[in-house]
């Protein structure tokens, strides 16, 4: 699990999953597959992407953040978000549910 390259020993990573399963996992009773097929995108695009405040993107949403990036607004580019959040794809498509 700790070599170097392992895609699944990644800091970033590990915190976007934690951040996954306390705000979103841990608070529904998921019955089946669909129910999770349905929250999990939906907690990505409505509530991660527009509503969470972000500390590495300076207690913006990363929507809101990446408009004042394009303004101008902002001297720092939009963080790895979209790379995390395809690789939560990747992964999350994958995995086999009971």
């Amino acid at each position: 699990m700790s070599r170097k390259g392992n895609p699944y020993d990644d800091a970033t990573a590990e915190s976007f999953m934690k951040t996954l399963k306390y705000e979103e996992v841990y608070l529904w009773d998921y019955q089946t597959a669909e129910d999770v097929k349905k929250r999990i995108p939906y907690f990505l695009k409505e509530v991660y992407n527009q509503k969470r405040l972000h500390s590495a993107l300076g207690y913006y949403p990363p929507n809101e953040y990446e408009t004042a990036w394009q303004r101008g607004v902002l001297r720092y580019p939009p963080s790895m978000r979209s790379s995390l959040i395809g690789w939560c794809w990747f992964f999350c498509s994958r995995r086999s549910f009971p």
